[in-house]
């Protein structure tokens, strides 16, 4: 178990590395939005802030669940569980099958993040970010990445998901949380096709509008299916992308980049902009 460990864990900072180093290079190549924020020491500050919170919820999830996600489906398969199982699934239908439902399930707890104000207390500290680019993928609180792995593990034990379906839905995830919100220009006509099938960055950074309606919408992270089955699809931003602000209404300047101020917003007075 513990090799086991130690071979997912380098599977996936070898993925990530690779994904977050290629996003970098392309933000800095051709960058969507030029602004204050995501530029100079303000942008050092936020990067800093950012990529702090992931080392320490890394930390932490690895301590809480050692092998995470994938670990609950080696758990699920050595114990017989699963409906795949059950009904005697092939392999490679378990394994597309689960990859969608696991992203359908990923949508629906980000849905709920933003409608049940408990979670929204922490799920509100990713949306303080006044910019938008790769590292806004990888801010979240220490607290919601926990409850995030509870609700993942748990539909992995229920499903039967296979071990390797699992791995590869972790590291598509986590590197469409790059790509969707990297700061990047990709030609209008390609985006148009792109986001038929993948969550694009134009499409996501109007989730990341402080107008309380484009926050509501476009919730997706793989696949922008559901947002357009549930009616949350939001085409383009109001003010358009150039003229949209970023962030919260009642959390604006460089203080939202601090580290110590995001760690302790969930404890904070809520707040919402109607």
């Amino acid at each position: 178990m513990d090799a086991f460990i130690l071979s997912e864990a380098a599977i996936r900072l070898a993925a990530f590395t690779g994904i977050f180093v290629a996003m970098a290079a392309y933000e800095l190549w051709s960058p969507r939005l030029e602004r204050a924020e995501m530029a100079g020491a303000w942008k050092t500050r936020r990067w800093f802030t950012n990529l702090l919170l992931l080392v320490i919820s890394a930390a932490i999830l690895r301590v809480v669940f050692p092998a995470a996600a994938v670990g609950a489906a080696l758990w699920a398969e050595t114990q017989g569980w699963g409906l795949f199982r059950y009904f005697g699934f092939d392999p490679l239908a378990a394994g597309i099958v689960a990859f969608v439902v696991l992203d359908f399930a990923v949508w629906l707890e980000h849905v709920a993040s933003h409608k049940i104000p408990i979670l929204w207390r922490i799920h509100r500290m990713h949306h303080a970010d006044n910019g938008f680019d790769l590292t806004t993928g990888l801010r979240f609180h220490p607290l919601e990445i926990l409850i995030s792995m509870l609700w993942k593990a748990g539909v992995v034990v229920a499903l039967g998901a296979p071990v390797l379906a699992v791995l590869i839905f972790e590291i598509v995830l986590n590197g469409a949380s790059m790509f969707n919100h990297a700061n990047i220009a990709i030609p209008k006509p390609l985006d148009r096709v792109l986001r038929l099938v993948v969550v694009t960055p134009d499409m996501h950074r109007v989730h990341h509008s402080s107008i309380r309606r484009e926050t509501d919408a476009n919730y997706g992270f793989n696949f922008p299916f559901w947002d357009r089955l549930f009616r949350t699809y939001v085409d383009q931003p109001s003010r358009g992308h150039g003229g949209m602000e970023i962030g919260l209404r009642e959390y604006r300047g460089p203080v939202a980049a601090g580290f110590l101020w995001a760690l302790a917003l969930p404890f904070r007075a809520l707040k919402r902009d109607q």
